[in-house]
């Protein structure tokens, strides 16, 4: 007589959540790499550029420098350079903050504008296409689980 099969025994919740985080960064980071690669050979730009010049675009008044990198979490040595280059590319400008001297705020240009309105679409079907193996129902399911962990996160210290 043959020995019935044994269930393999549950893994505990903290080793499953283990295994989700690696499989959420590995993901996360496979499609940020496949970004990364399409942005350089298709637009020869970067990321971090596209990423400064998303928040410029969604702050039409401009930001100052430590706006900008709080917002994207980022060092003021990176945004400057990067700030430094889209001004030279006349894609940005910098902009005096009145009464301050020694402030200014950073903006797109309409050509900057233009620019990134270009990019945000293409960077939309590429996003679009890496998700394309998900049904409507399984985005909102998976949206609402992440939500979760992120009203279970601690909240970030500035």
């Amino acid at each position: 007589m043959s020995q019935p099969a044994k269930k393999p025994s549950p893994i505990p919740p903290s080793k499953a959540r283990l295994r989700l985080w690696l499989k959420l960064l590995k993901t996360s980071s496979g499609i940020e790499a496949e970004l990364r690669r399409r942005l350089r050979d298709q637009h020869n730009t970067t990321l971090p550029r596209f990423d400064v010049m998303s928040a410029l675009a969604r702050n039409p008044d401009g930001l100052k420098m430590s706006q900008l990198s709080q917002f994207l979490r980022v060092s003021n040595g990176n945004v400057t350079g990067i700030v430094d280059r889209l001004t030279e590319d006349g894609l940005a400008l910098r902009v005096a903050v009145p009464g301050d001297r020694r402030a200014q705020v950073a903006q797109l240009t309409p050509a900057g504008l233009a620019e990134f309105a270009r990019l945000a679409a293409e960077h939309e079907a590429w996003i679009d296409e890496l998700m394309a193996g998900l049904a409507p129902d399984e985005i909102t399911e998976m949206t609402a689980l992440l939500e979760q962990i992120t009203l279970h996160a601690p909240e970030e210290k500035s």
